[in-house]
């Protein structure tokens, strides 16, 4: 028998949405799911914005402060989309009251505060999910499989790059992704935590790196009211930029693989080029984003002059067939944050993990904490494996 599941969102800038309507096509793309997300609470402080998703999206209640969630005993299980320096003050108290978080990454400003939510969440015996969605991607997680399985032979090194033109743009409004104190780290926490995971998720853990950063865009306007996304703001008052636009370094893996990890934010013609390369001893796979179902695959014996094949994701792929019939039916970025919504919900239902977890964040984490500190330090440092 299915039962319902009072579900909270916490923050409801355009990730708030993304989870919102995730939670409401579940039961679409996984009929066999043993709960069923009852949108219970919506908590916004901008005014108006958390009764505007109440009246859209069918929440029973909103309202403007989170600790109310908290203690409301209808809510089981929370989607924590607040901006990242609320990330551990929110998951810690969720935790506490026994709700199962589902979290945007990179929880938190620092590796202590992702180790926090985890051992919040670790006390308490609540499940939790962090955003790394695209580990989802069915030809992701083939590429996966085709690694484990010794089909590239052994790999010897990658590349994974995260480019995007978001924060291109001179007027682009110095919201508090650009701040320390709210944001963190910058492209760091933004995106290269996503390319971490990615690094990680395919080939093991990174042992020690040695990395790079810079500010190419030092001042932008200020904002003279709400926001969300990556709105402009010109003409108003400047402010300095905090954190980086671009950050780079060398990987080394515990498997003895090397690796280059690129990340930008303020990449002028690249609009979400995110992707990877691996290559081994007899072949290789290639995966862009931006053509998310497909998947360059090289294998063979040739070793030289061997030819890729584009490989097309099908319904044996991953969860691709729990949303498309047949191979090269696309599919899209909100379908991953499905998929995340469905593991989540799995692991609550059946009390066992599946998909991304509070360790994976961890884990992350303390990749950026080494890079961080090797841009200070300018020389190799170790990555303090979880």
């Amino acid at each position: 028998m299915v039962r319902a599941l009072g579900i909270a969102v916490i923050g409801f800038g355009w990730m708030g949405r993304v989870h919102t309507r995730a939670y409401a096509r579940v039961a679409h793309h996984y009929p066999g799911l043993g709960v069923r997300p009852e949108p219970v609470a919506v908590a916004e402080e901008v005014p108006g914005r958390a009764e505007e998703a109440a009246a859209r999206f069918g929440f029973a209640s909103a309202t403007r402060d989170w600790r109310d969630v908290a203690a409301d005993p209808r809510v089981e299980a929370v989607s924590v989309t607040a901006p990242n320096f609320l990330h551990r003050e929110i998951g810690t108290a969720m935790a506490a009251a026994g709700k199962h978080l589902w979290i945007e990454k990179p929880v938190g400003l620092t590796l202590a505060d992702a180790r926090a939510v985890a051992d919040a969440a670790a006390t308490a015996g609540v499940h939790g999910a962090v955003g790394f969605n695209y580990r989802n991607a069915p030809a992701v997680e083939t590429a996966r499989e085709l690694i484990a399985s010794g089909d590239l032979g052994t790999v010897t090194h990658a590349r994974f790059r995260l480019f995007s033109d978001y924060a291109a743009h001179p007027d682009g409004a110095l919201t508090w992704r650009y701040e320390r104190a709210h944001g963190g780290s910058g492209v760091l926490a933004d995106l290269a935590s996503h390319g971490a995971d990615l690094a990680r998720f395919l080939l093991g853990d990174i042992t020690e790196l040695v990395a790079d950063s810079a500010v190419f865009v030092p001042h932008r306007p200020r904002p003279t009211g709400a926001t969300a996304g990556h709105a402009r703001a010109a003409g108003g008052a400047t402010g300095a930029v905090e954190n980086e636009d671009y950050a780079g370094c060398l990987l080394r893996f515990a498997s003895g693989a090397r690796g280059v990890l690129e990340a930008c934010r303020v990449s002028v013609g690249e609009q979400n080029a995110y992707g990877f390369e691996v290559h081994g001893t007899r072949g290789a796979l290639f995966w862009d984003f931006r053509r998310m179902n497909e998947l360059g695959v090289s294998r063979g014996t040739a070793y030289q002059d061997q030819p890729v094949s584009t490989v097309y994701t099908g319904p044996g792929d991953g969860e691709f067939g729990a949303f498309q019939p047949g191979a090269a039916n696309a599919m899209g970025y909100d379908d991953l944050k499905v998929i995340e919504a469905y593991r989540f919900l799995r692991s609550i239902d059946e009390d066992r993990p599946y998909g991304t977890t509070l360790a994976d964040a961890v884990h992350s984490a303390a990749v950026l904490e080494a890079m961080a500190a090797s841009v200070r330090s300018g020389t190799w440092t170790g990555v303090r494996t979880p």
